[in-house]
């Protein structure tokens, strides 16, 4: 059997050209190559899997015009885990290291990766060759954690910062992928990977070998990404508003039982039909839709519903929905809270009415005692 290698291995970028996302720092790095005028000490930040080691070793190999494969690689880069090579003694092994000029080539890239990992001392001991290093040395220094890393090594290098990956990119990059190794794939079910790997590249691709090794051929289909994810369904939501806008409580309830039987957590049901509400208002206006990071189906199903839905309605249900979410934790019985609000939003609309009332209407319905 051959060795399976994930695709995150398998695809990661070889030029900055396939960088997806990062525009901005591709096209400064490329520039800067290009024009020789490339810091001596570079420090990449950003959330994970967003492509700052990538990165890091693209410039590597293009200032010393390495090919992906060279052999001299291993010679003239160096990577350092700074999680666990944190200590003042791996920091004066490395400056030992840095005074010898390279063998092959023209400079030696030094990679620290997690480098807000380093102690205080071996910041210290790093200060000097940080600032004045050799001609031929160029440190790139990666961290999730920007705030961690001391003011003066801050002060050192020319910072980068790199952007959480749009869902749109992710999902066209799951497609392209998917497209070369010959697999079936429905857009909703890439797009809900995109949304589930929360702007990380590297765990969509992860969660997308996942769906592949799941369907064993059969391609990758919206409803196993539900299935296997544990995520709630876009029709559970419009069930539910259909329901509240009729102000028939029964019907949340009976959706509300079912969801919980499936093992879901009440409050994801309830931040996710917060996320409904939000997704309703922003689809009043043509000029926000695009604010809404759902498929284009998907979409045109929220522009159906939100006709049906006025915005003070639909503030009211977000309001109830937020004060739900925010005491969650904190309520003795968690299913009677969100039964409770769902109730709330059921009967809401006859609050509104009843306010909107003048006071000798309602005091011919008799809705309030004769002053």
């Amino acid at each position: 059997m051959d060795n399976f290698v994930v695709s995150a291995r398998k695809y990661r970028p070889t030029g900055f050209a396939e960088v997806v996302g990062q525009e901005h720092i591709t096209t400064t790095l490329k520039n800067a190559i290009d024009n020789n005028k490339l810091a001596q000490a570079l420090l990449f930040c950003g959330p994970r899997g967003v492509g700052k080691t990538t990165c890091a070793r693209i410039v590597a190999r293009l200032i010393n015009g390495f090919e992906e494969k060279a052999e001299t690689n291993t010679l003239n880069i160096f990577e350092l885990d700074a999680a666990s090579n944190n200590s003042v003694e791996d920091i004066r092994s490395l400056i030992d290291q840095v005074r010898y000029p390279p063998q092959f080539g023209k400079f030696k890239v030094y990679i620290i990766d997690e480098v807000h990992m380093l102690s205080n001392a071996a910041f210290n001991a790093f200060l000097k060759t940080l600032e004045e290093p050799p001609p031929y040395a160029i440190f790139i220094l990666a961290t999730t954690e920007k705030h961690k890393v001391i003011p003066t090594i801050l002060s050192r290098c020319q910072i980068f910062d790199f952007n959480r990956i749009q869902i749109s990119d992710i999902s066209n990059h799951l497609k392209t992928i998917a497209k070369h190794e010959g697999i079936q794939a429905e857009d909703e079910a890439l797009h809900l990977i995109a949304q589930k790997a929360d702007g990380a590249l590297r765990d969509a691709l992860s969660i997308f070998d996942l769906m592949v090794t799941y369907s064993s051929g059969k391609g990758i289909t919206f409803k196993n990404v539900l299935s296997n994810l544990h995520i709630l369904d876009y029709d559970y939501y419009f069930s539910v508003v259909d329901a509240l806008l009729t102000q028939n409580h029964t019907q949340p309830l009976l959706i509300l039982d079912e969801i919980l039987k499936k093992g879901f957590d009440g409050q994801n049901f309830i931040v996710g039909l917060s996320e409904h509400f939000r997704n309703l208002l922003v689809s009043q206006d043509a000029r926000t839709t695009q604010l809404m990071e759902v498929p284009d189906t998907v979409k045109k199903k929220y522009a159906e519903q939100a006709q049906a839905a006025p915005p003070s309605l639909l503030l009211s249900w977000l309001n109830i929905a937020n004060q739900c979410d925010i005491y969650y934790k904190s309520s003795k019985n968690q299913r009677l809270s969100v039964e409770l609000a769902l109730m709330k939003m059921a009967h809401v609309q006859a609050v509104l009415d009843f306010a909107s009332l003048p006071q000798q209407e309602a005091v011919k319905k008799k809705l309030i005692p004769n002053p």
